[in-house]
């Protein structure tokens, strides 16, 4: 993988998945069965990435999916293509999680163009290589942190009055909350938050029978990393100190977004999966 990998020049992230080398595989492995039929699902960050492939399982299972996205509009567009494809109905919107307003108009398109929401994905996120605590800066610390905590309790916010019982909601966390990263001191924190958060709303919503999980990846090729999310020397070797020896796929993550949010999880709240190339964890 390393001797393949080109780091993709990018003014800002997330980046797009249609420039990055090699391509991400987000392809569903399996016909679907139906586990998520008549459902609608929001799922945040999928234009590309785990997102994508989530959305594209999801559309197998039979949902219907509403695509958020910052502004890869090219990469939503094909993830649209993607869901339809797969005989569902998909709903692209554009803009930033961190900000609130957009989060409570983003949940009021959803309900006007489908009526329902039965499965939240909490998966956008940032993050920023540095290397020394004294070079992240305040607006880099408050922007970590507005995407991946503040974005995730706005839109879980703006959901929760049209979530009823058998409702899910899974966050995307990492394998750096429970592991730590050297270089990624404020992503990593915010993570923390996400795996907490996840713990304590599972507790406050399970009396209603709204089950909240997480999947904590490991290190995985999505436009994230290559397009500014990581260090050129880190890039160089992604993926190759886990027990795998190679970093995941996108369709390799995507399962577990699938099994958190139908009835074959029945039974599980407040629970993280780590899809992260056996890496042993705590949690």
């Amino acid at each position: 993988m390393a001797a393949k990998v080109s780091k993709v020049q990018e003014d800002r992230l997330p980046g797009h998945e249609s420039r990055l080398e090699p391509k991400p595989d987000w392809e569903p492995r399996y016909p679907g069965s139906d586990r998520l039929k008549g459902k609608v699902a929001i799922v945040t960050g999928a234009d590309s990435g785990i997102g994508r492939a989530v959305a594209a399982l999801y559309a197998r299972e039979g949902a219907k999916v509403a695509v958020l996205y910052l502004c890869e509009h090219d990469d939503a567009k094909e993830t649209a293509r993607i869901v339809k494809a797969e005989g569902s109905e998909a709903l692209t919107i554009a803009g930033d999680i961190g900000d609130k307003a957009f989060c409570e108009d983003a949940v009021g398109k959803v309900m006007k163009a489908f009526g329902r929401i039965d499965i939240l994905v909490n998966n956008a996120g940032e993050q920023h290589p540095d290397k020394d605590i004294t070079d992240i800066t305040d607006k880099q610390l408050r922007r970590t942190f507005q995407t991946n905590v503040f974005g995730m309790f706005y839109l879980t916010q703006a959901a929760r009055p049209h979530l009823k019982k058998g409702a899910a909601i899974i966050n995307c966390t990492s394998v750096t909350m429970y592991q730590g990263s050297g270089e990624l001191l404020d992503y990593s924190a915010t993570k923390g938050a996400i795996t907490a958060f996840t713990r304590s709303l599972s507790e406050n919503l399970v009396g209603e029978g709204i089950r909240v999980n997480a999947v904590a990846p490991g290190p995985i090729w999505t436009p994230l990393n290559p397009c500014g999310g990581a260090s050129a020397e880190k890039l160089e070797h992604f993926g190759e100190s886990t027990p795998m020896g190679r970093p995941g796929q996108p369709s390799e993550v995507a399962p577990s977004f699938l099994f958190l949010a139908c009835e074959d999880a029945s039974y599980m709240s407040g629970q993280v999966l780590h899809p992260n190339g056996g890496v042993i964890v705590n949690g």
